[in-house]
């Protein structure tokens, strides 16, 4: 995450989750927002390892973890999904983004800018800012459990969409104040804070992981592959509402639960400051330990939960950090919301002030914060975690395959890359349609086929670089008859 702490009259593009611009020395006019990341100022391999394993451990762990439990995956279908989803999505940031980035050395926006025009990147950061609040709400939401174990408030149930709880609502808005007002000031020492915790926050994870096996009564190898299978993921009916879950849906919900950072081309942004391509490998740190480890260990806790109480399915992690690490177990919960949603609602302001430089990005900021606390009251959005994931990336990931295609199609196909820029374009209509298409012919695909949201990454974003595509290649020959 990026260091810098940009002024209101100088804002940079907005960064993703992983812009992590390296030095915290370097001052604002040596970001490199509109221009290519000098070979002077790449960064090492270490810097890559650090920055995936610290921002992959967070509290959205503690959420998906249990919800496979809930969509009754088997134990076989969660393990061996999960290993190969995750290596496709380490081969993605490697073969797909990387090799990119390196490239051509510029941020995702600055990349969009040149294909798409300055006005289409409004929308990109409108859109790009809203679904951060979603994300931010998760991690309001999870830190507030952990903050209402001690005051014994009442958790929501997985059937709960509305609040069900007045104090549950007091403290999420009393959280969701605190990590906007310090979003609003800038995260220098926060990110600093993140970094320093995300060792220890990997380190509890496996922790409770061993503690909650042991509760289980495992000491053997195959005493795991036998409670896995009997106790923890049984592959039996999922609670009523959640749809059932396969082999299939775990390796794509791994694979592209990430997609708006590699096939869509987020961390763009992360690599244009990489030596080589092939620091992409970097990735399979955060996917192994946050997105296999904490994954299963998160199912475990669960599952304890589900030993001691059948009836109790809630997902509300500061119990369950709670009942398997005590006091140690709530500052897990509470660190790992606080760590991510600070981060998150700092990035959403500065997508929305980057509609207008005039505005104060710290007033913009605590409107992001406020989106983002009145959000994370409804219980809904943690119960459907997985499905809001899975769309987030669906939504962003069309100008990826737009990225993709101009890079490496335009030219062997006889077109210009790059054209918006060249053509003095502000609001180039072929990725801009290629973008709004495709997210139309996944509803359809949605609606009308029944093809469930986890699997139409896939087929919408070839979808995409074929429009891209074909608009781009009617508007060059005729420049008069697509703009």
């Amino acid at each position: 995450m990026s260091t810098s702490r940009p002024t209101p009259e100088d804002p940079p593009p907005v960064e993703p989750a992983s812009v992590r611009s390296a030095s915290s020395s370097r001052g604002p006019a040596e970001e490199y927002e509109r221009q290519p990341v000098p070979e002077r100022a790449t960064k090492p391999l270490r810097t890559f390892i650090g920055i995936f394993s610290s921002e992959h451990v967070a509290a959205t762990e503690l959420l998906i973890g249990p919800l496979f439990v809930v969509h009754g995956v088997g134990a076989f279908d969660l393990l061996v999904g999960l290993l190969l989803g995750n290596a496709l999505a380490v081969l993605s940031w490697t073969f797909i983004t990387a090799p990119i980035a390196v490239k051509k050395r510029l941020t995702l926006y600055f990349q969009l800018e040149k294909i798409g025009g300055a006005r289409l990147v409004d929308i990109y950061n409108i859109a790009n800012g809203v679904l951060w609040c979603f994300i931010a709400a998760a991690m309001i939401s999870v830190s507030a459990t952990a903050v209402g174990v001690p005051l014994n408030i009442k958790m929501p149930e997985l059937t709960d969409y509305l609040p069900n709880s007045v104090g549950m609502v007091v403290v999420v808005f009393a959280l969701g104040a605190v990590i906007s007002v310090i979003a609003a000031r800038g995260y220098d020492s926060l990110a600093r804070f993140a970094v320093v915790s995300a060792p220890w926050m990997a380190v509890m994870f496996v922790v409770v992981g061993i503690v909650a096996l042991a509760k289980l009564g495992v000491s053997t190898p195959a005493q795991f592959w036998d409670v896995a299978n009997h106790v923890v993921w049984k592959g039996g009916n999922p609670q009523p509402g959640f749809p059932k879950f396969t082999f299939w849906h775990v390796l794509f919900f791994s694979w592209f639960g990430n997609i708006a950072w590699h096939i869509g081309m987020g961390d763009l942004s992360l690599f244009r400051y990489a030596r080589k391509s092939s620091y992409g490998l970097a990735s399979a740190t955060g996917m192994y330990l946050g997105h296999y480890v904490a994954w299963i260990a998160a199912g475990l806790l669960y599952a304890i939960q589900l030993v001691n109480d059948p009836n109790d399915t809630k997902v509300a992690a500061g119990p369950l950090g709670y009942n398997i690490g005590g006091v140690a177990g709530i500052a897990l919960v509470l660190i790992a919301g606080w760590t991510t949603a600070n981060p998150i609602i700092y990035r959403a302001g500065l997508a929305f002030q980057g509609l207008n430089p005039k505005w104060s990005r710290f007033r913009v900021t605590l409107v992001a914060g406020a989106l983002a606390s009145i959000i994370a009251v409804f219980p809904g959005l943690s119960a459907k975690f997985l499905s809001v994931a899975a769309l987030y990336g669906l939504i962003l990931m069309p100008m990826g395959a737009v990225i993709f295609a101009d890079h490496y199609w335009m030219k062997p196909l006889g077109m210009r890359e790059f054209y918006a820029e060249k053509a003095g374009i502000r609001f180039y209509l072929p990725p801009a349609i290629a973008w709004f298409a495709t997210l139309l012919a996944s509803l359809v695909l949605n609606q009308k086929f029944g093809v469930q949201i986890f699997f139409l990454a896939l087929p919408a974003w070839f979808i995409a670089a074929a429009i891209y595509l074909v608009l781009s290649k009617m508007h060059q020959r005729n420049p008069g008859g697509c703009a």
